[in-house]
């Protein structure tokens, strides 16, 4: 067993984590805000994207929230240095091709280029919180 308190991570973990939760917590509002329909959602899309978010499948919408709130859990987790957060990542990574896939195939993403980032970020942040618990810093 590796002793965490000898094992301290550098500053770049901090950085990416903090990089982390905030992309995380972007999710979760912007998933509320789809979620009570808010007016600042409303302003942000066209009527036909409207139409198409409120007529989205039940399971999609599903996987939206599980991969911001399992992302944001994740993003926690690292902060504390949880071994768990990991798996949050690889669930969060999970929802995130589904609900991407889903987009991606019916041609209802409304930006390929932030489809794809969100995409890259998922694997990203599973990668960076795997190789973080093999260096020890995550118990």
């Amino acid at each position: 067993m590796t002793n965490v308190l000898t094992n301290k991570p550098p500053i770049w973990f901090w950085i990416i984590s903090i990089i982390a939760l905030i992309w995380n917590g972007m999710g979760v509002n912007q998933y509320l805000q789809q979620a009570y329909n808010t007016e600042s959602y409303r302003a942000m899309y066209s009527a036909e994207q409207l139409e198409i978010a409120a007529n989205m499948p039940m399971w999609v919408t599903a996987a939206f929230a599980i991969a911001v709130f399992s992302g944001a859990l994740a993003a926690i987790g690292l902060l504390l240095r949880k071994s768990w957060s990991s798996k949050l990542w690889l669930l969060s990574l999970i929802a995130v091709i589904i609900q991407m896939g889903y987009l991606l195939i019916n041609g209802y993403a409304s930006s390929l280029g932030m489809t794809i980032m969100i995409i890259v970020f998922a694997f990203l942040f599973v990668w960076f919180s795997r190789m973080s618990e093999a260096k020890g810093w995550l118990s």
